[in-house]
């Protein structure tokens, strides 16, 4: 049976991955950087839980020994968002994960699967695949593809799997507070008749987080697929048209205040993501 590492194991994605690897039968290592977050989760007494705090690596310490020497690494942790344009993910979460990465690929780590993100592309609009060239434009894009080309580089003096799994839109239960459907789901619990947001007419790639969770391990669990893969629909949609099917598929009526919030500046207007890589993973699985 696989051992498998999960990182950032208590945060929006992290706790689905946990319970479908379990669902599946895997050996789970979790780590978070709150413990007492992790004890009010489901699975953790189901786990080998490891509080750890990121932001404070001992380069000293063997970390892929103190996580019992797993078979793959799932790496979801990081900090700092949904603020995209904090200069947090250059100067704080970069070098920290660099670091603990590296370590674990010093001492053993074989096999590392760990998620990018949208961002990277910019502000390039259309189907993004993942051959294209990234420019990103805010502060999280930025990071993580710094993250993916530093791993890159290990490749060269280490032998090791390195999956790097771009995530477009999730949505689910537990998702961020502030996020669309949060707020919106609390104006129906208050039965508000009026939903303030943005035009709506942003193009958009939204997947179920349950969905992301299932391919993010199944990309996890092979290897003759690598590098960058789109983790998305590949079903482009406009923001309004998303909420509108939301309501109806809760059978709930509000009144759209379209245009109340001006567009976000940090991302294009109209982008999905080419999910060609993760049909060849998921069908050849």
């Amino acid at each position: 049976m696989k051992k498998i590492l999960v990182t950032g194991a208590t945060g929006f994605l992290g706790n689905y991955v946990i319970k479908y690897l379990l669902k599946n039968n895997y050996k789970v290592v979790a780590t978070s950087l709150s413990g007492e977050n992790a004890k009010r989760k489901e699975w953790f007494k189901l786990v080998d839980y490891i509080s750890f705090n990121l932001n404070n690596i001992d380069s000293k310490e063997n970390y892929f020994s103190l996580f019992q020497q797993p078979d793959l690494l799932i790496h979801l942790a990081w900090e700092g968002l949904p603020n995209y344009k904090s200069d947090f993910h250059t100067g704080i979460n970069l070098p920290s994960q660099s670091i603990f990465l590296k370590n674990l690929i010093d001492n053993g780590l074989k096999d590392i699967t760990t998620t990018g993100t949208c961002f990277e592309y910019g502000m390039q609009e259309g189907c993004l695949s993942e051959d294209m060239d990234v420019n990103p434009a805010n502060a999280y894009g930025v990071a993580k593809n710094e993250l993916r080309k530093y791993l890159e580089k290990l490749q060269k003096d280490n032998s090791f799997n390195l999956k790097w799994v771009r995530l477009f839109y999730m949505y689910g239960h537990g998702q961020n507070p502030n996020s669309l459907l949060s707020q919106l789901g609390k104006a129906l619990e208050k039965n508000e008749k009026t939903f303030n947001m943005s035009g709506g007419q942003q193009i958009r790639d939204y997947l179920h987080v349950k969905k992301v969770a299932e391919y993010v391990v199944k990309i996890a669990l092979q290897n003759k697929i690598d590098g960058v893969i789109n983790c998305c629909s590949g079903k482009p949609i406009t923001v309004e048209k998303f909420v509108r099917e939301y309501l109806e598929k809760k059978n709930k009526k509000i009144s759209l205040n379209l245009g109340y919030y001006p567009y976000p500046d940090f991302e294009p207007m109209a982008f999905w993501g080419d999910n060609k890589k993760l049909k060849r993973i998921i069908n050849n699985e």
